[in-house]
This record gives C-alpha cells, sequence and structure tokens, in this order.
C-alpha cells in the first residue's frame, strides 16, 4: 500500500506551485497590458476616423457652432486639462452621442439645444462603441450608468466612451479651421509625441493605467503608458 504524502513534502509542493505563480504572474500581466494598449491604440485611432468621416460628411466637424456667443476655437472633450491653446471644454459624452447618433441624449452646451439633432441630422452612426460590462467601474466603451459615476476622483458622465484603465478618452477638434494645434498636449521636446504644433484636424490619446497625463501628471509623453493617436 502506497504511503500517503508526509507535510514537508506537501509543503514543499505548495511552495513550488508559489514559485512557479510567481514566475508565471508578471507574463501574464504584462500580456494584459499590451492588450489594454493595444485596444486604446485602436479606440483612438477609431476616434479620429470617425471624425474625420463626420467632417467629410457634413463639411465641418462635430462642434456646436449654434451655441450663443459662439466663437470658432478648438474644442476639447475629455476628463482631463485641456491641452494650452484650446478654447472651449466639454465631457466627451457630448461628442460620442453625436458620433453614436445616440438620439436618446439629451446633452447640450451652451445653450445649442439637443447636440445629437443639432450635429447629426442625418442620424448617421460614424462608431459603434461597446456598453461597459461593469457600470460601476466602467472600462471600455461607453458608460450607460444614470446618474454619472465618479472613480478614481474621475467623473465619468453618462454616454462617456471610457478606455480600458476607467478614464474617458480624450479628443481635440481643430475648431478654428487652421489644420493644426498650437501646442502639442505632450511638452516634450524630443519629438517623443510629435511636433509642436500638430498639423492635424483632430487628436485622441488616452491616460493610460495610471489615469494621468504623462508620467505621474507631468505631461511628457516619453517613458509614460499613455496611448496617443498621432504616433
Amino acid at each position: 500500500m502506497r504511503a500517503a504524502f508526509t507535510l514537508i513534502e506537501l509543503l514543499v509542493v505548495i511552495i513550488m506551485i508559489a514559485i512557479l505563480a510567481g514566475l508565471l504572474y508578471p507574463a501574464i500581466n504584462g500580456a494584459q497590458n499590451q492588450a489594454k494598449k493595444a485596444q486604446a491604440k485602436n479606440d483612438v485611432t477609431q476616434i479620429v476616423t470617425a471624425v474625420n468621416a463626420y467632417y467629410t460628411e457634413y463639411g465641418k466637424y462635430p462642434i456646436d457652432s449654434t451655441a450663443t456667443g459662439y466663437v470658432p476655437a478648438d474644442t476639447y472633450y475629455g476628463s482631463g486639462t485641456a491641452p494650452a491653446g484650446i478654447g472651449v471644454t466639454y465631457s466627451n459624452d457630448k461628442l460620442f452621442d453625436v458620433l453614436r447618433n445616440n438620439t436618446s441624449s439629451t446633452s447640450t452646451a451652451n445653450g445649442g439645444g439637443n447636440l445629437v439633432t443639432t450635429l447629426n441630422p442625418r442620424g448617421i452612426v460614424f462608431m459603434s462603441p461597446p456598453t461597459v460590462k461593469n457600470q460601476s467601474q466602467p472600462k471600455s466603451g461607453i458608460a450607460t450608468l444614470s446618474p454619472s459615476v465618479t472613480v478614481n476622483g474621475i467623473l465619468i458622465p453618462i454616454g462617456s466612451f471610457v478606455d480600458p484603465y476607467g478614464t474617458p478618452y480624450n479628443v481635440a477638434i481643430d475648431g478654428n479651421y487652421d489644420n493644426q494645434f498650437t501646442n502639442n498636449p505632450y511638452v516634450d521636446t524630443d519629438g517623443s509625441a510629435g511636433t509642436s504644433p500638430l498639423r492635424l484636424g483632430v487628436i485622441s490619446w488616452s491616460y493610460g493605467s495610471d489615469q494621468k497625463q504623462g508620467t505621474n501628471g507631468d505631461n511628457k509623453y516619453k517613458n509614460s503608458d499613455d496611448v496617443i493617436s498621432w504616433q
């Protein structure tokens, strides 16, 4: 009859399993981070494509020019601080309600009325991001929980397009139609985040896993975990 494992043998097996798990964790975690980064890159690319498709369809960008006192200006949609020189800021739900043709939305801006019917009168769906799986901790999709939720100090209004890390995507649109942003959102001078000014009509970016622009909020792209559409 075979003898049972001794206590020491069981401890050795448990220790070996723990060591193997410890060796595998960095690889698994690294793979997960790469997958999230790839998803964020795909999303910011799709955002830029959708806004440009809107421009092709309507001959203008999805900015509320009917608002009282409107003055053409570069416009930022996001949850953080707009790049220097951006004249108008909104949460990103207002943009994505229009691009998704979310006619149930009542998003308004500066007295401009319902943004979806005002800015997308033909009812075109320019992009269809998925709905987030966990509404109380929204990631990778459109947040639909009402009222809005705040996660890690970040307000996520209903209809926001949230990145894989739980932060609304940032979008800047050339609202004065000079085909440039005077200030690159990232202050690097080594070219890692492109030139300044950026000669583009629309850009989008994610703050990455630390949910701050650059490394610990220093607005520098190099060595950060941020994902940008223009590089």
